[in-house]
């Protein structure tokens, strides 16, 4: 049975607001991770003042579009909703505590007084920004692969733990890295702050080669273990990903030359990861949980995919306007003239913390990066441990 019209349309705009979260999330889950690699507070602190500017004002509002996300699923492919919620609730779960974990530490680490407690805000900011998009990126891989059920009756510990979900969440992580650092040359270009070009140029270079290498791996990966979405992928879906690799390297290309210009390199970085959101979803076609639930099979009735028009109109006409108005006033840096570190301590009476010994603060960085990778991998191991004795049991 095909799917109707209307379940196709309803589709089709999710995908548009995955996109929308993949670009305008992911930039913001990447500047938490170039945060984290930025250095000793010292070495790291124009970087970080640079990525403190380009959040603050919408890094909130971004979360926007993974709610309208959930809501749309939930409303419009129930069936799909409540198989994905149910197999993959624990990657889903800590995806969450990574939000709100990040949100806390973003918060709290511009007003903390103590060195030791901006050091603790500051790790988990960045430590959340890299766990966050990687068990996103294992969600997606499950579903990909198709290891979620449609009646699952708990935790699938093989649909996210597999070696393409892992491989997808590696390729979110590389993603929002590379979206981040391409923006933030815009950013400090715009701000005059030549040296941080420079900085982020070689950054996002080096970002943009790895997530194509990654997706070649997700991609090679596919073939064993859904070859109905691979097949799909190398098929009718390939002018999107030609697309994507073409727009991917004009990039780097751009890069190279220095051709800083803020519109074609956004628009270009923004085509390059927007184009694989959408072949992705056209590979996936017709199917919700390839290959065991289909379009047709799992789409809320007629009326309710036609109420999600009406929905998606409203938010068009209300939402997309105050959305569109806050970019342009951050663009312009008319929402960051009060934001910086140093003027937040003035305005809270707080006296600047003295540094570090110079050896404490060299060893920042790996404290930052060993603390992330040590938070993921025992998470990992702790859950498969838990699951895997449940299920002997």
């Amino acid at each position: 049975m095909s799917p109707s019209p209307e379940a196709i349309a309803v589709a089709t705009i999710l995908f548009v607001v995955i996109a929308a979260y993949a670009l305008f999330g992911g930039a913001d889950f990447g500047g938490g991770i170039w945060d984290l690699v930025a250095g000793g507070a010292q070495r790291g602190a124009s970087a970080r003042d640079l990525i403190d500017e380009s959040i603050t004002p919408v890094w909130e509002a971004n979360h926007v579009w993974l709610v309208f996300i959930l809501v749309l699923l939930w409303t419009a492919f129930p069936p799909a909703f409540a198989a994905i919620m149910t197999a993959l609730f624990v990657p889903l779960s800590l995806s969450l505590l990574g939000i709100v974990l990040r949100g806390v530490g973003f918060a709290f680490r511009h007003t903390a007084q103590r060195l030791r407690m901006q050091q603790l805000t500051g790790v988990l900011f960045a430590a959340s920004s890299l766990i966050t998009p990687f068990f996103m990126g294992t969600v997606v891989g499950g579903v990909v692969s198709g290891q979620v059920p449609v009646h699952p009756t708990g935790n699938v510990l093989a649909a996210w733990t597999s070696t393409t979900s892992i491989l997808t969440g590696f390729l979110f992580v590389a993603a929002c890295a590379y979206i981040s650092a391409v923006f933030l040359v815009l950013e400090a270009r715009q701000r005059g702050r030549q040296e941080l070009v420079r900085y982020f140029s070689v950054r996002a270079t080096a970002a943009g080669m790895l997530t194509g290498a990654l997706a070649g791996g997700t991609l090679a990966e596919l073939s064993n273990s859904a070859p109905h979405v691979y097949d799909r992928l190398t098929g009718v879906a390939l002018p999107l990903i030609a697309i994507s690799v073409a727009a991917g390297i004009a990039v780097l290309v751009m890069l190279w030359l220095r051709w800083h210009q803020p519109p074609g390199l956004r628009i270009t970085a923004a085509i390059a990861v927007a184009t694989v959101v959408w072949g992705w979803g056209l590979a996936q076609y017709p199917y919700l949980l390839p290959t065991s639930l289909s379009l047709a099979a799992g789409s809320a009735p007629t009326a309710t995919l036609v109420a999600e028009f009406v929905v998606t109109g409203l938010a068009v006409l209300l939402v997309a306007p105050g959305f569109g108005l806050l970019y342009l006033l951050q663009q312009r840096h008319l929402l960051t003239e009060a934001d910086s570190e140093g003027e937040l301590r003035v305005a809270a009476k707080l006296e600047p913390v003295a540094t570090g010994p110079t050896a404490a603060i060299s060893s920042e960085t790996g404290t930052r990066v060993a603390t992330a990778l040590v938070l993921v991998v025992l998470a990992i191991r702790a859950i498969k441990d838990l699951f895997s004795r449940g299920d002997r049991g």
